[in-house]
C-alpha cells in the first residue's frame, strides 16, 4: 500500500523515502567499519536496518544510525564478554584473560614473524626458541621443554612417544574425567598405551606401583586430582617416593603453576615436582598461568627433545600468535588472573559501592553483597576467595547476557550477582552501562519472563 489516509486525505507511505543502500554505505562511519570488518558485515547489518525500516519498527532517517550500532565490535565471531560470574578460570569463558601485553604481542605477531628463522644467518631456525628458553628461565629444574596447542596435547604426546603398545602405571584413585565428559583414561588409551591400574580409589601404596613394574612399563603416570577432593581414610603417594621404583615418572599438575604460589598451597608447580624426581611435567597454560591456551612439557633434556621431534609434535604445535602471548605472559606476570587472586576485599568492595551509589541514584534496585568466588577451570578444588559482588533482581541476568557487551553473572537464591574478582577495574564502566540498559529492557518489558 503506497498511500496512508488520515482523515480522507492521502498522503505518501514514509517507507517509500527508505534511503538506498548505496548512500548508506557511503556514510563514513560504515566506510570506516567496512575497512575495519569487511564490507559484507557492513551491507549486512545495513540491509537488516533497512528491514526494520520497512516494518515501521524505526524511522527511514535512523536506518544509518540503526546499522552502526548493531554493527560487531570485530569481524571473529566469538564475543567478549565481562566475566561477573566469580568463576576466575571459566572454562565456557575463554578460562584465563590475557593480559595487556600478551594481547599487545599478539597484535605484532600477526603479521610475518621470525617465528623459524634466525635473522642474523638467514637460515632456518627452532620454531618458537625464544619462548622455549624464557619457560626454561622461569623453571630452573628444567633442562628442556616444549609447547603443544593444549594440556591434554601434552599428555598425548608423552604417551604415545613414551608408552605406545607399553604400560603406563597410574593409580585408581587418579583417573579422572575432567569437563564435558572428557576423560584422561580414554585419551591414554587412544595413543595405543595400556594402562595399569593400581592401589583403590582412596588407597594406594608405594607398594601397589612396586608391584606393577614389569618388561612392558613404559612410565609411572602422576595425575593431580585438580576438580575434586577425597579425604577420609586415604593414602597416596608423592613424588620422591614414586621417583625410587624405577620407571621413568611423568607428572601432570594440570593447572599451569610454575612455582609455588602462597594463596593456594594445595597446587603443585612445575618447579617442585620436577626438583622431587618428575621426568616430565606436563601442564596447561590458559589456567593459572594466565596465559594462551597450550600445552607445556618440561623435564630432563633425554625426555623432551625426542617428544618434541616425535611425528605427532607436528600435528600438535601451536602457532606463532600462542608463542608470542606465552611469551609475553611470562615476561610480565601480572596477569587479570593473578590479579584476580590478590586484588584486596577492601578494594573489591569500593569498586562495588561506587558502582551501585551511581546506579541507585539511577533508579535501580542494587546492593552490595559478600560474596565467594573460585578458581575455576579445574584448579584447586575446595578453595574459596572473599569477595564482593552487586546484587540485583533475577529477570536482570538474561538482560545482561544479551547486552553489546553481555555481562555473565550468576543467579543465587532468586538474585542476580555480578561477582567483581574476576572483573577488571577499567570493566566497571561497562558493568555500569550494561546493567542501565538492562534496567531500561525491564522497563519496556515488565511482563516477560527472564531465566
Amino acid at each position: 500500500m503506497d498511500r496512508e489516509h488520515t482523515n480522507g486525505t492521502a498522503r505518501p507511505d514514509p517507507r517509500r523515502r527508505l534511503p538506498r543502500t548505496d548512500a548508506v554505505l557511503a556514510d563514513p562511519r560504515l566506510t570506516a567499519a567496512a575497512e575495519r570488518l569487511g564490507r559484507r558485515l557492513v551491507k549486512d547489518a545495513v540491509t537488516r536496518a533497512q528491514g526494520w525500516a520497512r516494518r515501521n519498527e524505526i524511522a527511514p532517517n535512523d536506518v544509518v544510525d540503526a546499522a552502526v550500532r548493531s554493527l560487531p565490535a570485530t569481524a571473529a565471531t566469538p564475543r567478549r564478554v565481562i566475566n561477573a560470574t566469580g568463576v576466575l578460570l571459566h572454562t565456557n569463558l575463554g578460562r584465563a584473560a590475557l593480559s595487556r601485553a600478551a594481547r599487545q604481542a599478539v597484535i605484532a605477531a600477526s603479521g610475518n614473524t621470525d617465528i623459524e628463522f634466525d635473522l642474523a644467518t638467514g637460515r632456518r631456525a627452532p620454531r618458537g626458541r625464544s619462548t622455549v628458553a624464557t619457560l626454561l628461565s622461569h623453571v630452573p629444574a628444567a633442562q628442556a621443554a616444549h609447547v603443544v596447542n593444549n594440556g591434554a596435547a601434552a599428555l598425548a604426546l608423552a604417551a604415545t612417544a613414551l608408552a605406545q603398545d607399553r604400560e603406563i602405571i597410574v593409580s585408581r584413585g587418579e583417573l579422572v574425567e575432567i569437563g564435558d565428559g572428557f576423560r584422561l583414561p580414554d585419551l591414554l588409551v587412544s595413543t595405543g598405551a595400556r594402562l595399569r591400574e593400581v592401589g583403590t580409589t582412596n588407597r594406594t601404596t608405594l607398594a601397589d606401583y612396586a608391584a606393577a613394574v614389569g618388561d612392558r612399563t613404559g612410565f609411572i603416570l602422576k595425575i593431580h586430582p585438580s576438580n575434586f577432593r577425597i579425604t577420609g581414610f586415604t593414602e597416596d603417594v608423592g613424588l620422591p617416593e614414586l621417583a625410587t621404583v624405577g620407571p621413568l615418572v611423568v607428572a601432570d599438575i594440570g593447572s599451569g603453576l610454575l612455582h609455588r604460589e602462597p594463596l593456594l598451597p594445595d597446587e603443585p608447580d612445575a618447579d617442585t615436582w620436577l626438583r622431587a624426581g618428575a621426568a616430565l611435567v606436563t601442564a596447561s597454560g590458559d589456567k593459572l598461568l594466565g596465559g594462551p591456551q597450550c600445552g607445556l612439557l618440561l623435564g630432563r633434556a633425554d625426555v623432551v627433545r625426542p617428544l618434541a621431534h616425535h611425528p605427532l609434535a607436528r600435528a600438535l604445535r601451536v602457532d606463532k600468535l600462542t608463542l608470542a602471548a606465552l611469551e609475553a605472559t611470562l615476561n610480565n606476570p601480572d596477569t587479570p588472573t593473578r590479579s584476580a587472586l590478590h586484588t584486596a576485599t577492601r578494594a573489591l568492595r569500593e569498586r562495588a559501592e561506587r558502582l551501585a551509589a551511581s546506579l541507585v541514584a539511577d533508579g535501580i534496585p542494587v546492593r552490595v553483597v559478600d560474596s565467594l568466588a573460585v578458581v575455576g577451570g579445574g584448579g584447586a578444588p575446595g578453595v574459596t576467595l572473599a569477595s564482593v559482588a552487586l546484587s540485583l533482581p533475577e529477570t536482570f541476568a538474561a538482560r545482561l547476557r544479551q547486552g553489546p557487551t553481555p555481562v555473565v553473572g550468576r543467579v543465587v537464591e532468586g538474585r542476580c550477582l555480578l561477582d567483581l574478582r574476576a572483573v577488571a577495574p577499567e570493566s566497571d564502566a561497562g558493568i555500569a552501562a550494561a546493567v542501565r540498559a538492562a534496567a531500561a529492557r525491564n522497563a519496556s518489558e515488565p511482563d516477560r519472563a527472564c531465566t
